[in-house]
């Protein structure tokens, strides 16, 4: 199960055998007015700054969002994602649910993308998965329909199901499918996290597709959200999350993500953790101080 993303000059594997993909969230004028302002008025300046930022903070792809209130989406769409590729190398995310600005947006890009998204109603089925085979691309299938977002794991798998499905009846492999099980807000919805981790794990192990998630949405409404997003990026991770749209410049979050490719074993002799942390490693966590009892790990008897 892997999905591969590309710019021109670089190729992102998502997948359970590779390390977790990190999307940048940033360049998206939802809840950032200041952005989409300017996107209207044709000022990218800042859609540089958060591209480089993102990538140099650490993420691998970049989510690109256009969707600005009585302005030209297509049009800001295919401009914001030229702006980012002539200043990064990372893939990009197409951020729409307008089927003209996706269009807009292929067409302008330089690569194979990841296209965001589609839903389970049989009206966007119809209209957005042929124009995904036609143009080669990967999608993010977000699993809610026409009934809205199911607490029930049975209905939110079998919508996840219908999507992987239709899209393979257009031709689009099942290997270019993301299965998006939607975070909700955990401080509203009780029961929101084990349903979702077990939503994770289903959708991997039974549809054998990979999986992606807006990671902020599970903190809405309660405080230190840092903290709690982190948290939960780790076990969704653990529970077999391979990928998420989230804010690679909040260390807690990258911390959690690094952490998490330690334990999944998919970090070499722990290369990137013990990078990234370098400067911050203590004398103690060197080795250089024994702790007042040791620890005797006992080799298993054949």
């Amino acid at each position: 199960m892997e999905t591969i993303i590309t710019s021109p000059n670089k190729t992102v594997k998502i997948g359970p055998d590779h390390p977790f993909v990190i999307i940048g969230e940033r360049i998206n004028p939802t809840g950032r007015k200041l952005l989409g302002k300017e996107m209207a008025a044709g000022n990218f300046d800042r859609v540089r700054q958060d591209a480089i930022a993102q990538v140099q903070a650490g993420a691998h792809m970049i989510d690109i969002n256009a969707g600005i209130p009585m302005a030209d989406e297509p049009g800001i769409l295919a401009e914001a994602i030229q702006v980012v590729q002539s200043v990064v190398d990372a893939p990009i995310s197409i951020d729409s649910s307008i089927i003209g600005a996706l269009e807009a947006g292929l067409k302008a890009y330089q690569g194979k993308p990841l296209v965001n998204s589609v839903t389970g109603e049989e009206d966007r089925l119809e209209v957005i998965l042929p124009f995904i085979a036609e143009h080669k691309a990967a999608v993010i299938g977000v699993a809610n329909d026409a009934s809205g977002i199911s607490h029930d794991v049975d209905v939110r798998f079998a919508v996840a199901k219908l999507i992987v499905e239709r899209a393979e009846s257009y031709g689009i492999p099942r290997e270019d499918v993301i299965i998006d099980p939607l975070a909700m807000p955990v401080g509203a919805i009780p029961g929101a996290g084990p349903t979702l981790f077990k939503l994770i794990s289903r959708i991997s192990n039974e549809l054998g597709v990979n999986t992606c998630l807006g990671a902020s949405n599970v903190s809405f409404g309660l405080p230190a959200r840092p903290a709690l997003n982190a948290t939960f990026l780790a076990m969704a991770i653990g529970a077999g999350l391979t990928s998420a749209i989230t804010n690679p410049l909040e260390p807690e979050m990258y911390k959690a993500i690094l952490g998490g490719d330690v334990f999944m074993n998919h970090d070499d002799n722990c290369q990137a953790w013990i990078a990234h942390n370098k400067s911050k490693v203590t004398e103690g966590e060197t080795g250089g101080r024994r702790s007042r009892r040791s620890i005797r790990v006992e080799q298993p008897t054949n």
